[in-house]
């Protein structure tokens, strides 16, 4: 039977999501949970890799059981074996032509930033920025990004294609903290955290809007911009 199972956890002590030797990974800790159910090695495909110390909301990832369980069984004892910062939110079951990451319509990832006092308490869950920025220019680069676009120079390793479609991006504030929220298809390798640090050097005149456009209409320059840092990232929903 296959299931695909819905989660959030808390990244800050994980290595990211991906199993990796004997790094402590969410997707090692699901398996060996679920290991422990069927009694028989399991292995889970994620719709999407999260980096060292990103958090999720609404990870989904799919995997294969020798035994047919009830699903609020298999939700309780998986919640029961996971450690404290991982959750399960929901299971169903799917057709064994499913695949949580190619089947993928749209992702949603939210970055949180703290322009306030730093907060100790808000360290592993907040980028917390100590410059001043210019809010209604963080949205005019913002814009910039929406759409079809080759984002090479915005991502970190290689890869056969650097394409991909930005539906949306939406810039809230609330007090001190701001949310910038990303929805999308595909989203590579540090793309969003380098879109966001992009977006926070212009606003603060670190770079131009004519630096981003370039980087963006010529794939190959030399041009890099900040990185925003992993605590503030958040995979908060994936659509089917």
């Amino acid at each position: 039977m296959r299931y695909l199972v819905e989660l959030s956890y808390d990244g800050s002590n994980f290595n990211g999501f991906q199993r990796l030797n004997d790094e402590r990974s969410v997707q090692a800790e699901l398996e060996h949970a679920l290991s422990i159910i069927n009694k028989a090695d399991v292995e889970v495909k994620g719709a999407g890799r999260t980096d060292k110390g990103v958090h999720a909301l609404g990870q989904r990832a799919h995997f294969d059981l020798d035994v047919d369980v009830p699903i609020d069984r298999l939700k309780t004892a998986l919640n029961d074996i996971l450690p404290g910062d991982i959750r399960i939110i929901s299971i169903e079951k799917v057709t064994q032509d499913f695949h949580a990451r190619f089947n993928v319509t749209k992702k949603v990832y939210e970055y949180k930033i703290n322009t306030g006092e730093y907060d100790v308490f808000k360290n592993n869950y907040y980028y917390q920025y100590k410059y001043d920025f210019n809010i209604d220019i963080l949205k005019e680069v913002a814009s910039l990004f929406i759409g079809v676009h080759n984002f090479k120079n915005f991502v970190s390793g290689e890869r056969d294609n650097y394409e991909a479609i930005i539906y949306n991006i939406d810039i809230n504030k609330d007090n001190d903290i701001i949310t910038i929220t990303f929805e999308g298809k595909s989203f590579y390798r540090y793309m969003v955290r380098n879109l966001v640090g992009a977006m926070l050097d212009v606003a603060r005149g670190k770079a131009t809007i004519d630096d981003v456009k370039n980087m963006l209409d010529n794939y190959d320059i030399d041009k890099h911009l900040s990185c925003a840092p992993a605590n503030g990232l958040y995979l908060n929903k994936i659509y089917y």
